[in-house]
């Protein structure tokens, strides 16, 4: 059989096998995971691995469940990030977040976009594969499923922990996050940092003997609103841009002059920007002063205890339109959905700040549900994209395999 023949099957298997992916996915949805709070959560999804009959189910040192199927030379890593953001007002939802409403072909819920329907569709696309009579599960592949923790707090480092930590090092990632069943080969990186003022306290009844760290502050946030507008753009990633996130202040009451003041910075970094180009722009705006300016250190503990630490530095990546992983995935894409997706980048960041970022391991996106749902109130995916999209994750292999 050919690719568009052995994809017709695979859609019909799918096909019968989405009540099993929809009550997959909407399980997960009920158990709240934020980042280092995942445990639960992982611990189904291992149960739906085992219960899948793959060759190997294992939790790694931070926690990700990682599933593998096939012994083959050739590793292609399919990651999902399990954790999720919190649901915020839960009263600003129009349904339970974590109900996992199942309603006019759809499923609604904290997670439905990003990035529980990937894991779901990954899992039973592996299935499908697997037990595929003909053909036979590809002799050189080797398949690694990864929910991975920590990613919404640390993008990135949980696939680098897998890879450089645990030596699972693939050959090729596809990853999860949402691209309207398109194929993504990029975006830009960022950054988080802070910029400190400090002043002299004093009463605010004589706040001439003091030194007021907002004051010193505000022409400083003038500056970075005007470094914004003249950032570069690139013709694929977009454009550049800094922008102020949070603003605090520290006093020794409300009737005092404060003595620091503090900006978070969100900054993104198109094609040619560097970190310490990004650094060196803040630290030489025009009302810079002694202000200090520090690139941020994620520092936590995974559910499973363990230290994850890193500077938060995540590197822009682009993979070339005409790569094979490219190409390759377009044509399970258009097998299975008799059309040519679209190959765009995403917005926002993802793991593949690790995997092509730092590591230079060619690196995709593919899954159901629309970016710009993320992290809303509004969060929903089709089934049908499901189904569709676990038919593709099964063809994937068998094409990239060549």
């Amino acid at each position: 059989m050919n690719e568009t023949e052995i994809g017709k099957t695979f859609l019909k298997q799918a096909q019968d096998m989405e009540p099993r992916i929809v009550s997959f996915l909407r399980d997960m949805i009920a158990i709240p995971a934020e980042s280092c709070k995942e445990k639960e959560r992982c611990e189904r999804v291992k149960q739906e691995y085992e219960s899948l009959g793959f060759d190997e189910v294992f939790f790694d040192g931070l926690g990700s469940v990682v599933a593998r199927i096939g012994n083959g030379p050739f590793k292609i890593m399919m990651d999902g990030h399990i954790d999720c953001v919190g649901v915020g007002d839960p009263s600003s939802w129009s349904y339970d977040p974590f109900k996992g409403k199942h309603e006019n072909g759809k499923v609604f819920g904290r997670g439905s976009v990003d990035e529980l329907p990937a894991i779901a569709s990954m899992a039973y696309g592996a299935k499908i594969l697997k037990e595929s009579r003909s053909p036979a599960f590809p002799g050189n592949v080797s398949l690694y499923l990864v929910a991975s923790v920590l990613e919404e707090d640390c993008d990135g480092y949980p696939l680098w922990h897998l890879i450089e930590r645990e030596k699972i090092k693939p050959d090729v990632v596809i990853l999860g996050e949402p691209t309207d069943m398109n194929i993504y080969r990029g975006h830009r990186g960022r950054m988080e940092m802070t910029v400190t003022t400090r002043g002299v306290s004093a009463h605010g009844a004589h706040s001439e003997r003091g030194v007021n760290a907002v004051y010193k502050m505000a022409p400083i946030i003038q500056d970075i609103e005007a470094l914004n507008e003249r950032l570069p753009t690139d013709a694929f990633l977009g454009k550049g841009s800094v922008t102020v996130s949070t603003i605090d202040c520290k006093s020794p009451s409300l009737c005092s002059v404060p003595d620091q003041a503090r900006i978070f910075l969100d900054r993104r970094l198109t094609a040619g920007e560097t970190k310490e180009k990004a650094l060196r722009e803040i630290r030489e705006l025009p009302h810079i002063g002694d202000a200090e300016v520090e690139l941020l250190t994620y520092d936590a503990l995974a559910w499973t205890g363990a230290t994850a630490k890193q500077e938060k530095y995540f590197p822009t990546w682009v993979l070339p339109e005409g790569h094979p992983l490219v190409q390759g995935t377009a044509c399970a894409v258009q097998a299975i959905m008799n059309r040519k997706p679209k190959i765009s980048r995403w917005a926002f960041s993802t793991n593949g700040v690790a995997t092509m970022g730092r590591l230079a391991i060619p690196t995709v996106g593919f899954a159901p549900g629309l970016e710009e749902l993320s992290h809303s109130t509004g969060e929903w995916v089709k089934c049908e994209d499901l189904v569709k999209a676990a038919a593709v994750y099964a063809l994937m292999p068998l094409i990239l395999s060549k």
